[in-house]
């Protein structure tokens, strides 16, 4: 394939040996001629884009619970139970995928009946304690259902992790928190159950972001009075903006600034505009951090949050 010439194509050509209006696999497209690194260059380009590991798709076809469905169906065998990070991007919680994983896709999240093993790398396969009411059914596919998926997801040996996921799987509206915690006694003895036990009283569905979920657990963790996610500021009966996090009482707030919406100039520009105005006319005091300060080991978020809250109390007998 001359690569080349596709290079000063806007899109793939209909003439593309392999389908445009469906995914296909590696294999599929190992036996239409198309080596590994023309499928690289063809995914770099943006000309395809690879939703799961061996499967690929045209950029072009948008982003559906039918497309995700059609992907998986060409890797799961029929008997296995889709589970895990991959349940809930099925039922529509994307952001439960690992951070980069459209770049670097980890093995499917399936279970098999006992006995079963599959011998490749596409799957991350064993066997769990599924009850019936587990499983539903999404295009054609077994799947586990999302309250189930927030319990395994929670069930983590991070913290950060667990919460992320569950707030996610929450954020759905398929189950409320009180279904979550009833079905915390089903997990005694198992592993991680406890970082499960300690996420659930904190999951909250208003999250828009795994960040979002680990800036809350750093400000609860700070010991500084409770925040709201997703908290309106008003003044004068006018919308001045929504904060990721905020606590009304203390006129105090706290946002995360990922590189995707906040790194521009024009970006930069807005948040200023927006955050004084919060500040002059709200009399909210806020601070922004960046993805170093929420995460790793040099994070300072608990530090910064407590710094801020005080200096809102100081500043409250001014406003």
């Amino acid at each position: 394939m001359d690569l080349m010439q596709l290079a000063g194509l806007p899109f793939l050509p209909d003439s593309f040996p392999l389908p445009l209006d469906r995914p296909f696999t590696y294999q599929l497209a190992r036996a239409q001629g198309l080596r590994q690194r023309e499928l690289t260059w063809l995914t770099a380009e943006g000309f395809l884009r690879r939703p799961i590991k061996s499967v690929y798709v045209d950029s072009r076809l948008p982003d559906t619970i039918d497309l995700r469905c059609a992907c998986l169906r060409l890797v799961v065998p029929p008997d296995a139970v889709v589970c895990d990070r991959h349940a809930g991007w099925l039922a529509g919680a994307t952001m439960v995928l690992e951070p980069g994983e459209h770049l670097a896709l980890a093995p499917i999240s399936m279970y098999l009946p006992a006995g079963r093993r599959l011998r490749n790398d596409l799957a991350d396969s064993g066997e769990r304690r599924l009850r019936p009411e587990d499983v539903m059914e999404i295009g054609g596919l077994r799947v586990t259902t999302p309250v189930r998926t927030a319990w395994d997801l929670g069930r983590d040996r991070w913290v950060d992790r667990s919460l992320a996921a569950v707030d996610q799987m929450l954020r759905l509206g398929a189950f409320s928190p009180a279904e979550l915690a009833a079905g915390l006694p089903r997990f005694k003895g198992m592993r991680w159950v406890t970082v499960l036990r300690a996420v659930v009283p904190l999951a909250d569905g208003r999250a828009e972001s795994p960040p979002e979920s680990v800036l809350r657990l750093r400000w609860i963790e700070a010991n500084v009075p409770a925040p709201t996610p997703q908290l309106d500021v008003w003044a004068q009966g006018r919308f001045l903006a929504r904060l990721d996090l905020g606590n009304p009482e203390l006129r105090f707030g706290a946002e995360y600034d990922g590189d995707e919406w906040h790194s521009t100039p024009e970006q930069i520009a807005h948040d200023r505009v927006r955050r004084a105005a919060v500040r002059d006319e709200g009399g909210f005091h806020v601070v922004a951090l960046r993805k170093e300060q929420v995460f790793g080991p040099a994070q300072c978020a608990e530090r910064l949050i407590r710094e801020g809250a005080a200096e809102a109390r100081r500043r409250f007998g001014s406003l």
